[in-house]
């Protein structure tokens, strides 16, 4: 018999996969306090929650039987994820569940924010008549931008394809070929701000989308625009919006989601050219029982045949797992990292080749955690190594893993690429028993390099005085070099160095760099690096 508990509301419709099984014993208390939760939690061996309980790492320690901690919906900020994983415990979520609602509050909105459905319905209960104020445009062939072409941004296109609008189509992970599919042509940013009608958003909030549409891209669309969010606050400059609408630059705007929830910028709300509703993307009825569904059909297959499709930490790894493989983990995360930093271009095509006595080893969850820290550099933290390779196939995007006994100089080496059409970049890693993770090679240069959290990638000709001039350069801007690495492949021809900083620097400092002669090219890196 397996113990479920249930601490936050969700429909006993939703639960069915669990009620009608006579092996799991559902309990539902939606009013524990958080003493009570930790008191009763280790009587369970899974525990399902929406966005009210509070998942602590004390609840987390004092479940000694849990194996499954289930959130009914997408976002998991309620759950601590690493007392989780240290523990043993997997943490499910139903990201697909709410994409239909999602979509269709999106068509919604749009509608409403062509013809102006509010307006004139606010109007009319007041006791007004007044038709010629409320004059709305059709959908039918405009032209719509979809800024992120994920689960919900391709539903949205299929349909607004039915009211026979152009699509143009922005994702980092887009291809001509998945474009052609979904019949849609593949745009950049700039190309949907010159000619998109319509623009609606759905990626993820990350620290590259997040004031992806500011003031300086309002600034490129075509007057008379519309835009709409219903996919996170903050991707879309408020302030900026909320000017660009009352220049009448912008036509209005349709918005579910905001920076701050419930929104504190009444220019948005106060609005008559700006649609808001309170983030209402995912509530439906449907929506509400699909996640619920979802999760309980997966805590059942956990339990009993011990698949799992929406796991988003790390799974538990076998004590000898853990010493072979271990140690690359946080490395290879690292170094797809700093390979996307310095690429710059999201990747059509990844290959990793293992080398030496790895070619012994499972590495599929080495490969998995390289994959998802090359994707989640555009995506948000909904990838993870279980779904991962879903969401690779989603996006049309190709990988290939080949592992060789030869040895490259190092008892254990790693080597990812990654390819945008004839660009490519390379990153070479290994681990050195008592000295740690080293990278050891980028884009064909050897170096021996400790990752560190602040990076700075720099591409020049080797001349004397560089490395004096770019120090200089920093000093002055008061940013204090850790530590050096060089690599070059002829005396005078191209090289690299990278530095280690000590805190992030600033885009105005990269510009100052590139100005030096016979410097071509600097990126700014920051990957992840576990406190001791």
């Amino acid at each position: 018999m397996y113990n479920v508990i249930v601490t936050d509301a969700i429909s006993e419709t939703g639960l069915q996969a669990l009620l009608s099984r006579p092996d799991f014993q559902v309990d539902k208390d939606t009013n524990l306090t958080p003493a009570q939760l930790i008191d009763r939690i280790q009587n369970y061996d899974a525990l399902i929650v929406r966005s009210q309980t509070q998942v602590t790492k004390d609840v987390i320690q004092a479940a000694d039987r849990l194996r499954v901690i289930a959130r009914a919906g997408v976002g998991v900020d309620n759950i601590d994820i690493d007392a989780a994983t240290e523990k043993g415990i997997i943490v499910i979520n139903a990201p697909e569940g709410n994409t239909i609602a999602a979509t269709e509050h999106t068509m919604a909105m749009m509608l409403s924010l062509a013809r102006k459905i509010p307006l004139a319905y606010d109007s009319l209960i007041h006791g007004k008549w007044e038709r010629k104020l409320f004059k709305g445009v059709e959908l039918y062939q405009k032209t719509l931008g979809v800024i992120g072409m994920g689960r919900i941004g391709t539903e949205v296109a299929k349909r607004a394809r039915s009211f026979q609008m152009n699509i143009l189509g922005y994702d980092p992970f887009l291809t001509e070929d998945r474009a052609k599919k979904l019949g849609i042509t593949k745009a950049s940013l700039d190309e949907i701000a010159e000619q998109a009608d319509f623009i609606t958003v759905h990626t993820p909030l990350t620290p590259e989308t997040r004031g992806l549409v500011d003031a300086e891209y309002l600034a490129k669309t075509k007057k008379g625009v519309r835009l709409i969010n219903c996919a996170r606050g903050g991707i879309i400059d408020e302030q900026a919006l909320v000017d660009a609408v009352n220049s009448g630059h912008v036509a209005g705007a349709a918005i579910d989601v905001f920076e701050h929830e419930p929104p504190e910028n009444k220019g948005l709300t106060n609005n008559p050219n700006i649609i808001v509703t309170p983030h209402l993307g995912a509530s439906t009825a449907e929506a509400q029982e699909k996640v619920a569904q979802s999760v309980s059909a997966e805590i059942v297959d956990i339990f009993t045949t011990g698949a799992v499709q929406h796991a988003i930490n790390l799974p538990h790894i076998s004590a000898s797992v853990q010493q072979k493989i271990r140690p690359y983990l946080t490395l290879g995360q690292q170094m797809a990292e700093l390979l996307m930093q310095v690429f710059q271009k999201a990747p059509e095509k990844i290959k990793i080749n293992y080398y030496g006595e790895l070619f012994l080893e499972d590495t599929g969850l080495l490969t998995r955690q390289m994959i998802k820290a090359l994707l989640s550099f555009y995506l948000d933290t909904s990838v993870n190594i279980v779904n991962v390779m879903q969401v690779l196939k989603a996006h049309g995007l190709s990988y290939s893993v080949q592992k060789n006994a030869a040895h490259k100089g190092f008892t254990h080496f790693i080597e990812l690429e990654i390819m945008n059409g004839d660009d490519r970049a390379t990153i070479g890693c290994t681990f050195l028993p008592g000295f740690g993770g080293r990278i050891v090679s980028i884009n064909g240069y050897r170096l021996d390099m400790e990752p560190e959290q602040y990076l700075l990638y720099i591409k020049h000709i080797d001349v004397p005085g560089m490395i004096g001039n770019v120090g200089s350069l920093l000093g002055k801007s008061d940013l204090n070099i850790g530590s050096m690495y060089v690599g070059r492949q002829a005396i005078g021809g191209e090289a690299i160095m990278i530095l280690t900083v000590d805190k992030p620097v600033s885009e105005a400092v990269r510009k100052d760099l590139l100005s030096l002669p016979d410097l071509h090219d600097v990126q700014f890196a920051e990957i992840d690096v576990p406190k001791d």
